[in-house]
């Protein structure tokens, strides 16, 4: 069973290698392709952000003290910027420029802040919690995924219990767009994930 830091890296390295995937595509000039990517990547960064508002940080308000609640607020202050900037992304063209640049920003940001979580938010948690809970976390966590939104709601609060509640009305609906979206198709995600076997970005080699 994986840790809470295991799943959670599981996770940024899906959304890098979902960003690297829509990269390609726009080298290529594949436009249809740079918007099956870009909605990729917004379904894995919407389910992991509610995720971790939901169960990781929490935790880290509950055993690290002020520390803690410094940096979960820190931690949703970004989160929330990248909804938003997700939420109008969902306005704007693939392929334009517009949309090219308000994808680059984005990853930007979220890949300082996922740095932050691997390198001093959960180093500083899982200690304390110890494995066995550290395990039971990510356990919720994956389970927490599969409930929530697919896409980014800026207007939905950032803590629970009231972003459990609302999230969980916003969710069905989500899939329901889902469903009409145009997502990779099975042989490029499986492409995506032969792939994601040999990606391991060091958070702290690269600061």
């Amino acid at each position: 069973m994986s840790t809470l830091f295991e799943s959670i890296k599981e996770d940024h390295e899906e959304m890098y290698e979902y960003h690297d995937q829509y990269k390609r595509a726009r080298e290529r000039g594949d436009v249809d392709a740079q918007g099956r990517w870009a909605r990729q990547l917004t379904w894995e960064i919407a389910r992991h952000a509610v995720g971790e508002e939901i169960v990781v940080y929490p935790l880290m308000e509950k055993h690290l003290g002020d520390k803690g609640k410094k940096l979960a607020d820190h931690d949703r202050e970004e989160h929330q910027s990248v909804k938003e900037q997700l939420y109008k992304l969902e306005s704007l063209q693939p392929g334009s420029v517009e949309y090219h640049t308000l994808v680059t920003t984005m990853m930007e940001s979220l890949h300082h802040h996922n740095d932050d979580e691997e390198i001093k938010d959960l180093p500083m948690l899982e200690p304390i919690i110890g494995e066995e809970a550290s395990k039971e976390a990510a356990l919720s966590f994956k389970k927490t995924k599969k409930l929530v939104p697919t896409r980014t709601h800026p207007s939905i609060p950032n803590k629970p219990p009231f972003e459990t509640l609302l999230g969980l009305l916003e969710a069905p609906i989500d899939k329901i767009k889902d469903y009409f979206a145009a997502f990779p198709t099975s042989e490029e995600m499986q492409d995506a994930k032969e792939e994601l076997k040999h990606r391991d970005h060091d958070a702290a080699a690269g600061r």
